[in-house]
């Protein structure tokens, strides 16, 4: 069986947060039957394994059961990398030097000078906090923009209902670009 985690979270990481290592979490969750959903795999991690003695807040337990569950069901082909409930989804970030505000109104009004698609609808925003994107391909694409320094600020996204792994490959990789021409036009 494969052991390898294919987490960016590193073993020794993974136990100093929850007192065991991807090994060891393997070994207990190969106890659990393969055919449950990853809702009930995670639930029973939870109710088994992380919440007697669990003393991080409530949020930081959330997050490692579902770090857990999912590299566990990649490890053991489970699950696909980037694959989530309704498909695959994808993220990428990128600082930028420039104010948040003019962060925020490059991509609300500025957007069509960079990003090569002028189909996209946008369905709920906050200024200067995010912008929820209806994509032509009926996929979603969530962005949230956050201040970093006094002129430094940051964006964030994740293109979501990708349909599959190969599609959410090309998107890694389609965004990187977007973002790194973003990045320059801005910078200059």
């Amino acid at each position: 069986m494969l052991l390898r985690a294919q987490s960016n979270v590193s073993t020794t990481a993974a136990k100093k947060a929850t007192g065991k290592n991807w090994p060891q979490w393997f070994k207990i969750l190969d106890k659990f039957p393969k055919e449950k959903t990853h809702t009930e795999r995670a639930q029973w991690l939870y109710d088994h394994h992380l919440k007697k003695g669990w003393r991080r807040r409530a949020s930081h337990g959330a997050w490692w059961r579902q770090m857990v569950t999912v590299t566990y069901e990649q490890a053991r082909g489970l699950r696909e990398k980037h694959q989530v409930v309704g498909g695959f989804q994808v993220s990428g970030s990128r600082t930028v030097p420039i104010p948040l505000s003019k962060l925020y109104t490059w991509w609300t009004t500025k957007r069509s000078t960079w990003l090569p698609t002028k189909e996209v609808k946008v369905f709920s925003a906050t200024r200067n906090k995010y912008l929820h994107l209806d994509w032509p391909d009926g996929t979603k694409v969530d962005i949230g923009f956050y201040p970093k320094e006094k002129s430094k600020s940051s964006v964030q996204l994740q293109h979501s209902k990708l349909k599959t792994a190969a599609a959410g490959k090309k998107m890694k990789v389609w965004w990187a670009d977007q973002l790194d021409r973003f990045a320059v036009m801005v910078s200059s």
